[in-house]
């Protein structure tokens, strides 16, 4: 058979575009895909919070701090997380209800933030790991089973501290006001927290000081102005205003409500310090609420809750408003002064 040099040009170029062809189809098959939109999507988690008070906006540096530390270990909401939170806006009996819808939407994981939240989780659920922030002795209010190993479902960070933090609080309050004998107290009936630990604390540090502790109780935020009225009508030197989140958010509610009587206090939170109040005694919160973060990414990647140590306060800082402090006519002594977190 006989080609003409044209013929054979032709079969060349031919033979050269299926095999260009055939090349760009391995490279294909071999090569992972160049288009994010043909790669396998990431898992998205879904996550549920729930809080006891109505939630400020924007966010409480707390709840900031708690999502830079997800962003941080790569978690985004709206990308690969989502955010179911719900808020009880201070009615504790709302709790169970939203604990068991929360429940109902099949959540990776729940954060609880404070005691009345926690309870109502861990009584809607004994499968969803829960991660607990804001509640001071897990172990005394029978959360859970110990902070080595809690047991369970449930895990988290603590606030509180060994060695009466009720009784130290009373007493840097009673070093700022020396003349004061009638401490008003603000609790909250539905605090575990209080329910257990004032009784073990608040008696022995009444006896050491010298000072008549006058509770008032308040379960809701429409309740607390007249507690603090009540213990006005007492004719209080000074008050004590426990941990609570119906007390604590906003931060600035319960200080502005103590300024009108012009009495001093001492607070749980730093940050009701920076909205006016005289000195708070406590954890740093924004911190806790970023170890709390990495419970839940710990959680996510698989890790037992149950087998997870409960976590405690390394230190508590003693922050005490000087601005206040002058407007109420008090020198702080220097005794106080040195170690304590000043804001003027």
């Amino acid at each position: 058979m006989m080609f003409s040099l044209e013929g054979v040009k032709r079969i060349m170029a031919v033979n050269g575009r299926l095999s260009r062809i055939l090349f760009a189809l391995a490279v294909g098959i071999l090569l992972p895909p160049l288009e994010p939109s043909a790669q396998t999507p990431a898992k998205v988690y879904r996550i549920g919070f729930l809080y006891t008070s109505t939630q400020p906006q924007p966010p409480s540096a707390n709840d900031l701090a708690f999502r830079e530390e997800l962003r941080k270990r790569g978690y985004v909401e709206g990308e690969n997380l989502v955010v179911e939170r719900r808020d009880a806006a201070s009615q504790i009996d709302r709790l169970p209800a939203i604990a068991k819808e929360l429940v109902a939407l099949r959540p990776d994981l729940i954060v609880a933030s404070g005691p009345q939240a926690t309870r109502a989780v861990k009584n809607a659920t004994s499968t969803v790991p829960i991660v607990m922030i804001g509640v001071a002795d897990p172990i005394e209010t029978k959360l859970a089973l110990s902070l080595a190993r809690p047991g369970e479902n449930l895990t988290g960070v603590a606030t509180l501290v060994p060695g009466g933090i009720m009784g130290k609080s009373l007493q840097y309050l009673h070093q700022a006001v020396p003349k004061a004998t009638d401490i008003g107290m603000l609790v909250n009936p539905t605090n575990d927290v209080h329910r257990v630990r004032v009784p073990l604390e608040i008696p022995d540090a009444e006896r050491q000081l010298g000072v008549q502790i006058h509770a008032v109780e308040a379960r809701t935020t429409e309740e607390i102005e007249p507690a603090i009225n009540r213990a006005v009508g007492k004719r209080v030197d000074a008050l004590f205003i426990q941990g609570d989140p119906v007390f604590s958010n906003p931060a600035d509610r319960v200080p502005k409500i103590v300024a009108r009587t012009g009495l001093p206090a001492i607070y749980f939170s730093r940050a009701q310090v920076e909205a006016g109040g005289l000195m708070s005694f406590g954890p740093d919160q924004a911190e806790l609420w970023r170890r709390a973060a990495s419970y839940v990414d710990r959680i996510l990647k698989g890790e037992n809750p149950a087998d997870m140590p409960i976590e405690q306060p390394t230190k508590m800082d003693l922050v005490i408003n000087l601005t206040t402090a002058k407007a109420l006519g008090l020198t702080i002594p220097q005794s106080l002064r040195i170690g304590a977190v000043l804001i003027e």
